[in-house]
């Protein structure tokens, strides 16, 4: 179950998944290059989703458990979540953000700085990390800004339309990020 806590950014919100975001992510419906930026195949690309595919999207943010909708004016235009490993005392973090006309508008630096504060001042974790393939460089420059560093790269780790990719593994410690925020 999801028990992610409602976060009020004012200018976009973050918060539990909700039947209407179910409508709104079939109108945003997918894009090549997100689907690209998540690994995904754009050979043969179909932007619509099925059915089975919007209702398995909305339970698996209903049942992760920690896992926002990224809300701006009312509609759901992203998603971002923590997987927190509590032996380690550190988490993974994801985002996504759907609607490309938001592209390179710094909603994706303004939402993980916001995750950050939540994982660290929050909850007290050490560290969070997270995988981008090599090729995602506005999503690896989003990373950077909020304080990441490169910690390894997993070579040759995606093999997409006949073509091998690499992994960037990037992270970020709790006493970083308080220097990052002064």
């Amino acid at each position: 179950m999801n028990t992610a806590p409602y976060i009020d950014c004012v200018e976009f919100i973050l918060r539990l998944p909700k039947e209407s975001d179910i409508k709104d992510r079939q109108k945003l419906g997918r894009s090549a290059e997100f689907v690209k930026m998540c690994g995904g195949s754009t050979i043969d690309f179909n932007a619509s989703f099925s059915e089975e595919a919007l209702k398995n999207w909305y339970n698996k943010i209903c049942n992760h458990p920690c896992e926002w909708v990224i809300e701006l004016n009312e509609k759901c235009v992203g998603a971002a979540r923590l997987t927190i490993s509590t032996e380690e005392n550190e988490a993974t973090y994801a985002i996504g953000i759907f609607d490309e006309s938001l592209y390179g508008k710094g909603l994706g630096t303004k939402v993980t700085i916001e995750v950050l504060k939540y994982a660290f001042i929050t909850l007290g974790l050490q560290k969070v990390k997270l995988v981008v393939l090599e090729y995602n460089k506005r999503g690896i420059a989003c990373y950077e800004k909020c304080g990441f560093q490169q910690e390894s790269i997993i070579e040759n780790n995606l093999l997409l339309d006949g073509q091998y990719y690499s992994d960037v593994v990037m992270s970020i410690y709790s006493s970083d990020f308080v220097e990052f925020i002064k």
